[in-house]
């Protein structure tokens, strides 16, 4: 049975792709990390971006009655992390990202099928 944290994840990723974010990962690292059970990591297009979908994570999560525990990187918005307790968000500039591959660290974490829904006309206004 699918956790109601994985769905939120899965709703998280939508938020930041109907945003704009882009390379958009929902990782379950549930066994593999003792920090938190699923990982979302996206990159903006610049600073201003990657704050800017920071704070529509954290409306999202106001909106479920969740606040985060910890953010970090808020004020340069090279990389921000928003600590859900279960859920960590990790939200990248492109350079940061590849400079730190995050993903390698959970390398034996499962992806977690997003399966957003993308129209041909929703394609096109991206």
């Amino acid at each position: 049975m699918e956790s109601d944290s994985s769905e939120l994840v899965r709703e998280l990723a939508l938020t930041l792709y109907k945003k704009k974010g882009t390379n958009i990962i929902a990782l379950d690292v549930r066994g593999v990390s003792a920090v938190t059970d699923f990982v979302l990591i996206a990159d903006g297009n610049v600073e201003r971006h990657v704050i800017a979908l920071a704070h529509e994570i954290e409306d999202f999560m106001k909106k479920q009655g969740r606040k985060s525990v910890q953010v970090e990187g808020m004020g340069t918005g090279d990389w921000i992390v928003l600590d859900f307790f279960e859920i960590i968000v990790h939200l990248f500039i492109p350079k940061m990202r590849q400079k730190y591959q995050l993903e390698r660290l959970w390398a034996d974490g499962e992806i977690i099928d997003v399966d957003f829904e993308v129209s041909t006309s929703a394609l096109e206004k991206r």
